[in-house]
């Protein structure tokens, strides 16, 4: 048996006094669906409604056991590190300072709060993660703190590894496939690192936000690169570089085992699980699910295991998430429409608009002396082939219009 066997072995018995395992639970809606086992590993039922509460109470553990005197641990996070260690901070008695962005929202200050217990310290500082981080590095420097990592420490790795330890004891054999989120990569090297040695017949399927892809950027380059830009949506997979700890775990991957989800796709997913399944996922916590439509002819009748890996989802992002799935699924669009001016123009176009066409947003602005004026319409449908019909009948009507709808310029300024 590996050293790392045994060492994620210990550590998920250690989480023991934390909290119970989490469920591993057969989803039977996906199963029929993909005709497949499709088992849910339910992160999103830990105490802190994601994994990170492993990684955070095993780095914090470890250290303590190696410098007992050390009673001032410090993170940057602006979510699920950030509770987690705030957890462990109430756990072990002691005091955690914890650097989150001034633009974090309320919910998650609160929530961190709560789980910490009076054995935390919230500081706002940095309108960017990267400001952030680098103030709680400076205080580490100052005051002789611990620095907990979010995902690039070896501690914080074998801590993930027991998601993995708990799913083999829990299925009872080794499933076929398991589908792993990526940010950092620490879930996903701790998770891999323990079945490689423990089970190697078990294959893997990795899945990163199309706006956030360090994981692939990686191992084309033959190590972690930074990314230029990030879409921060997928926030708690949102990462622009894979840790180097986590890099050297992942190096054998196959780049063609990376899938690249769409940040609107994953809001369909949410909704999907929201609505069928009565599961709150967030974004990241979906993105396992999020894969299943592209795997469907290689998963049927394997047994499959998705991680889903985090819950902490704030429901005044619901609008968004449904806004975005619409979009995706070519059930809204919004278009800037150039409309005659003259009586009876609107009247024209309203009778254009089929049975399930709903206007969504309406803004016109009459302008003297012009033949034309512009309008801003959103319009929701049933069918995505219900806007070809639409646009059909304005091409024939000869009433100019432009789609905006996947114009990011123009949709944020506008919209």
């Amino acid at each position: 048996m590996s050293t790392f066997v045994s060492d994620a072995r210990a550590a998920t018995a250690a989480l023991r006094d934390l909290f119970e395992a989490t469920p591993l639970q057969r989803n039977d809606h996906l199963s029929q669906k993909y005709d497949a086992d499709i088992w849910l590993k339910r992160e999103d039922l830990s105490p802190v409604r994601s994994y990170k509460l492993r990684g955070a109470f095993t780095a914090m553990r470890k250290y303590r056991e190696r410098h007992p005197d050390q009673v001032q641990f410090v993170c940057a996070s602006a979510g699920n590190h950030a509770q987690g260690v705030a957890f462990a901070c109430r756990h072990f008695g002691v005091m955690g300072t914890i650097f989150m962005p001034v633009t974090t929202p309320q919910q998650k200050i609160d929530k961190t709060r709560i789980f910490g217990a009076g054995q935390v310290e919230i500081v706002l500082t940095g309108d960017y993660f990267d400001q952030t981080l680098a103030a709680a590095k400076a205080f580490c420097a100052e005051k002789g703190a611990h620095f907990l990592s979010p995902f690039d420490d070896p501690d914080v790795i074998l801590g993930q590894s027991s998601v993995a330890v708990e799913l083999l004891q829990q299925l009872g054999k080794a499933p076929d496939l398991v589908i792993l989120p990526v940010g950092g990569g620490g879930l996903a090297s701790g998770v891999t690192g323990y079945l490689r040695a423990a089970d190697p017949s078990v294959d893997y399927r990795f899945v990163e936000p199309l706006g956030g892809a360090s994981l692939v950027a990686a191992l084309r380059a033959g190590h972690p690169e930074t990314l230029p830009q990030v879409n921060s949506f997928v926030d708690g997979a949102a990462v622009a570089r894979l840790g180097d700890n986590t890099y050297q775990m992942l190096d054998w991957i196959d780049p063609a085992h990376v899938l690249l989800a769409p940040e609107d796709r994953v809001c369909i997913t949410m909704l999907d699980m929201l609505n069928v399944e009565g599961i709150v996922l967030e974004p990241a916590g979906a993105l396992s699910v999020d894969v299943l439509p592209e795997l469907a002819a290689q998963i049927r009748g394997k047994t499959v295991v998705c991680i889903t890996s985090g819950g902490n989802f704030d429901f005044e992002r619901l609008p968004e998430v449904k806004e975005r799935a619409q979009r995706f699924g070519g059930l809204k669009k919004y278009f800037i429409l150039r409309m005659p001016q003259r009586p009876g123009a609107l009247r024209d176009f309203l009778a254009m608009l089929g049975p399930d066409d709903d206007i969504a947003r309406f803004e016109y602005l009459k302008k003297s002396a012009r033949n034309f004026g512009s309008v801003l319409i959103g319009i929701e449908t049933k069918r995505p082939e219900n806007f070809t019909t639409l646009f059909a009948k304005l091409d024939q009507a000869a009433f100019p219009y432009r789609d905006i709808t996947n114009d990011g310029i123009l949709s944020e300024f506008l919209i």
